[in-house]
């Protein structure tokens, strides 16, 4: 009998912190900012843009004194975008958007450690972003250098940015093609999957409240292929 009532109450605490995670999980949702847009209509956007970047024919939207003065009283992007900071992957350009359009993140090899995570979630929650894209690019220098690096030790000092690149490198050994390609792609991935199952964004993926996509931009034609999810 006191088996049964421990086992009983076991049980009963299981289901308290079952129900406890599930309302903590609608209140987070239920705080963030209304969304700027549906996550959808966002990434056609984003999509268009880069389409009339491809072919020559750029509007410049949102670039004026106007534009400038009105996202001075606060700013609500319509997407996310967590590029590499090479000099030749401007999401402002490659996607033709203007002041207030982007919240973007940039940093070599377009990896998430924790700051760019908490940006990124700064722009979900506060913003109202739905949509978060990782936008690696090919010929990534941060890439080749994690991909020549690679054989060091595990234990090695090879600093925070190649340390972030390493699970990329090391997923994508072994594949057919160029290794520094392969490594892009799997990087893109990784990084997805991480923001994904981050603490900070991850209630908000399950819930479909938030969609997180990958790219791969191309340097000399200027296009971006999307990933699959």
């Amino acid at each position: 009998m006191i088996r049964r009532r421990k086992v009983l109450a076991s049980v009963s605490i299981m289901l308290a912190l079952a129900a406890l995670s599930v309302i903590a999980t609608h209140a987070v949702i239920a705080a963030v900012h209304a969304p700027t847009m549906p996550a959808a209509e966002a990434l056609k956007l984003l999509l268009d843009g880069n389409q009339r970047f491809v072919a020559g024919k750029l509007e410049h939207p949102n670039q004026t004194p106007e534009r400038r003065a009105e996202v001075a009283k606060g700013q609500h992007p319509f997407a996310a975008v967590l590029a590499c900071a090479d000099s030749r992957t401007p999401p402002e350009i490659i996607f033709d958007r203007g002041l207030g359009d982007i919240f973007t993140v940039r940093v070599a090899g377009n990896v998430a450690d924790k700051v760019v995570i908490e940006s990124l979630d700064y722009s979900v929650k506060h913003l109202g972003v739905r949509v978060v894209m990782v936008l690696g690019h090919r010929r990534c220098g941060a890439v080749i250098a994690a991909v020549e690096g690679h054989e060091g030790t595990a234990d090695q000092d090879v600093g925070p940015m190649l340390s972030e690149l390493r699970p990329a490198v090391a997923a994508s050994k072994g594949m057919p093609g160029d290794p520094v390609e392969n490594a892009v792609r799997e990087n893109v991935k990784l990084v997805m999957k991480n923001l994904a199952t981050s603490e900070e964004l991850s209630a908000m993926v399950k819930s479909g409240d938030l969609k997180i996509v990958g790219g791969i931009y191309d340097l000399d034609t200027g296009t971006i292929e999307m990933l699959k999810d």
